[in-house]
């Protein structure tokens, strides 16, 4: 059987609650890939307009493609600054911890096996059994469910 090779994953973060509310796989990072994550974490967001989108300096994150779907949406972008890896820890530090507890622990006969691998592991584990300190010992989707409370 034949390597299939590198595959990559273009992931949105909800900030207050931790949740990856949108994100897409395929085998090459671009613009198309990091437009679909949009648009898949629109699909859980009633309103758009107004939400501020945070990416790094990315050739995906800066294209004109990119740009168009956050217009098309009234989504604000917000860049990191240039060699600042902080800027953007929040979404590093999901990456990290994905490979730590799921990606470098199995070996994937190919693609789809990976996706569905990285499938259940957001949906099922990381969003919703996961906990996180930095949301008062929280689920992402305890801490979305207690912030959608607050706005009933």
């Amino acid at each position: 059987m034949q390597k299939e090779g590198w595959t990559y994953l273009a992931s949105v973060m909800d900030l207050c609650s931790r949740k990856i509310i949108g994100y897409a796989y395929g085998t090459s990072m671009t613009a198309e890939l990091a437009v679909k994550a949009v648009e898949n974490a629109c699909l859980n967001v009633r309103d758009t307009k107004g939400i501020i989108l945070h990416s790094d300096l990315g050739s995906q994150y800066t294209s004109q493609a990119f740009e168009d779907c956050l217009t098309r949406k009234e989504i604000l972008h917000s860049f990191s600054r240039k060699g600042n890896p902080y800027d953007n820890a929040c979404m590093e530090s999901f990456h990290s911890v994905l490979k730590k507890e799921e990606i470098y622990l199995h070996t994937y006969q190919d693609s789809k096996e990976a996706r569905r691998a990285i499938f259940e592991y957001i949906e099922g584990w990381y969003n919703r059994k996961r906990i996180h300190s930095s949301i008062g010992y929280l689920t992402p989707q305890q801490k979305e469910d207690e912030e959608l409370k607050k706005t009933a």
